[in-house]
C-alpha cells in the first residue's frame, strides 16, 4: 500500500493529465493516497483502467475515474472537459508530454508539430476549456509540469514548431519551456486580474525506471534493473520520488501562484524544494509573444475564460 505523508487532498477534486504511466500515475496515485478525487485524463482509454485498478490497488478508499484526453487532437478537449461532469475543480495537473526520437518531424491533424502540439498547445487550450470550473472554485490552482531540459533551451519565436530546423531533442526542451512560460504567465494574469486561481510551475528532477517500484501490470521492474539504476541513485530518483514535488505544488496551502519548485539537490533529487527560475523562464516580452501565438494557432484563449471577480 502506498505510504502517504504529504499535504491533505481532502474534499479536492483534482484532473492530472498523462495519468496511466510514468510520473504523472504517481503524481495521480499520491493525490488518491491524501484524500483528494482523482480523475486520469488519458487518451488511451484501456491503459487508463488499469491505472485506476493499480491504484485502487494501493490506495484503500481511493476515489479515481478517468476521462478521454488526447492532447494531440484539439476536438477531444472540449469533450473531457465536459465529461468531468463537474461543477468545480480544485487543481488540473499539466503532466502529458511526449518525447519523440529520430529525426523525422511528425504533426498532428492540424499539422503542428507533435511535441509543440501535445506538450503546450494542448495544455494552453485544455486550460480553456476547464476554465469555468477552475474559475467556480475558490483558490484553484493550476500546475503546469515543466523539465530540467528547459533550463538550456531558448524559444526560437520565428521557427516555434521547428518547421526549418529541426531536433528531437532540442524540440522537446522547447516545448517544455513553452510550457513553464505559459505556467508564469497565467499567473501574471491572475494576479493583475485580481482571480483567485492560482498557476504554479513545477520539475520533476532526473527520473529512472530502475529506481522506480513496480506497478504492474503498468510496470514492473525486475531485481536485475533496481540493481543496475542504484549506482545512480546519487543523483536521481524513481518516478515516485519524482512525482512528490508535483504533489505538493498541487496542494501544499503555503505554495503561492508564480513559484517553481523542484527536487532540493541539484533539482534532480531529493524533497520539494522552491527554485528560483532561470530568467528565460519567465521573460514576460517572450511569454506574451507565445501566448498570442498560441491563442492563434489553437483558436482559444484561456484567460478570456476565467472571470474576473465582481466587486
Amino acid at each position: 500500500m502506498t505510504t502517504y505523508t504529504g499535504p491533505s487532498g481532502a474534499g479536492m477534486t483534482v484532473l492530472v493529465t498523462g495519468s496511466s504511466a510514468g510520473i504523472g500515475y504517481f503524481v495521480a496515485e499520491q493525490l488518491a493516497a491524501s484524500g483528494a478525487e482523482v480523475v486520469l485524463g488519458c487518451r488511451d482509454t484501456a491503459k487508463a483502467e488499469l491505472a485506476a485498478h493499480a491504484i485502487a490497488e494501493q490506495v484503500r478508499g481511493a476515489r479515481v475515474r478517468w476521462v478521454r484526453l488526447d492532447l494531440a487532437d484539439p476536438a477531444s478537449l472540449p469533450v473531457a472537459a465536459r465529461d468531468l461532469k463537474v461543477d468545480r475543480l480544485d487543481a488540473v495537473v499539466l503532466n502529458a508530454g511526449v518525447l519523440l526520437d529520430g529525426a523525422d518531424r511528425r504533426v498532428n491533424v492540424h499539422g503542428h508539430e507533435l511535441m509543440f502540439a501535445t506538450n503546450h498547445l494542448g495544455h494552453f487550450a485544455l486550460v480553456h476549456h476547464l476554465a469555468p470550473a477552475l474559475a467556480q472554485t475558490p483558490n484553484s490552482r493550476v500546475v503546469t509540469v515543466g523539465s530540467f531540459a528547459a533550463r538550456s533551451e531558448r524559444l526560437d519565436m520565428d521557427d516555434l514548431q521547428s518547421e526549418h530546423d529541426y531536433q528531437s531533442k532540442r524540440t522537446y526542451g522547447r516545448s517544455k519551456l513553452a510550457q513553464m512560460l505559459f505556467g508564469f504567465e497565467l499567473d501574471r494574469r491572475l494576479r493583475a486580474a485580481g482571480a483567485t486561481t492560482t498557476s504554479v510551475v513545477a520539475h520533476p528532477g532526473g527520473a529512472l525506471d530502475s529506481l522506480t517500484p513496480s506497478r504492474p501490470p503498468l510496470f514492473v521492474r525486475t531485481p536485475a534493473q533496481h540493481l543496475r539504476g542504484l549506482p545512480a541513485c546519487l543523483l536521481l530518483h524513481g518516478k515516485d520520488a519524482a512525482a512528490r514535488t508535483i504533489v505538493h505544488a498541487t496542494l501544499d496551502t503555503d505554495v503561492t501562484g508564480g513559484e517553481l519548485w523542484g527536487p532540493a539537490v541539484f533539482g534532480l533529487r531529493g524533497q520539494p524544494h522552491r527554485e528560483s527560475p532561470k530568467p528565460h523562464m519567465t521573460d514576460p516580452d517572450i511569454a506574451a509573444r507565445l501566448w498570442e501565438a498560441s491563442a492563434t494557432l489553437t483558436g482559444v484563449d484561456p484567460f478570456l475564460q476565467l472571470p474576473t471577480p465582481t466587486a
